[in-house]
Order: structure tokens, then sequence, then C-alpha cells
């Protein structure tokens, strides 16, 4: 199954997720942008839409805390975004 503009938003995403990984990016900017990938979240099953909106929730409430916070992990909500990354192509080029 073919779904160009939803895999050319996902590559959006990914490099958008690299400039957040490299701190060229603020959280809430990523988020926005990844809020915005309409034909992506529409090419996937609805659960990843959920997934995706309940990480980006976590990352936006996240930038609030610093780095030391026991209660937050951004690096873990970031690696959690990658894994979703990865499977959403799984599914876009299965």
């Amino acid at each position: 199954m073919s779904h160009p503009t939803a895999l050319r938003q996902l590559d959006e995403l990914q490099t958008q997720l690299h400039a957040l990984r490299a701190q060229h990016t603020s959280p809430h900017a990523f988020s926005a942008a990844a809020r915005g990938h309409a034909a992506l979240l529409a090419a996937l099953p609805p659960r990843y839409a959920e997934v995706l909106l309940a990480l980006l929730d976590r990352l936006e409430a996240g930038a609030l805390f610093t780095e030391e916070s026991c209660s937050f992990s951004h690096q873990g909500v970031v690696d959690s975004l990658q894994l979703w990354v990865d499977k959403a192509r799984g599914v876009l080029m299965g």
C-alpha cells in the first residue's frame, strides 16, 4: 500500500526528531509540527494517532522540568518517539 504524502510527512517527522534530539528545535516546536502531519496520521491505524498525541503531551509537559527531574526523562520520550516513527514506517511500507 503506497502513501506518498504520508511517507513524506514521516520523513519530515524523522528530520524534526533528529533536530529535537540535537536540541536544534524546542519540544513545543517539534510537537506543533508533529501535530500538523494530518496525512500521516490519517494513513495509520487510529491507535497510532492516540499514542503519538500522548507522547507529544508528555514531551510538552516535560519541557517544564529540567533534565535532572526524577519524574521526567526527556531522552525516554525522544526514544519513544523514535520507536513510534520506526513502527509507523513499517505500517506504511508494509
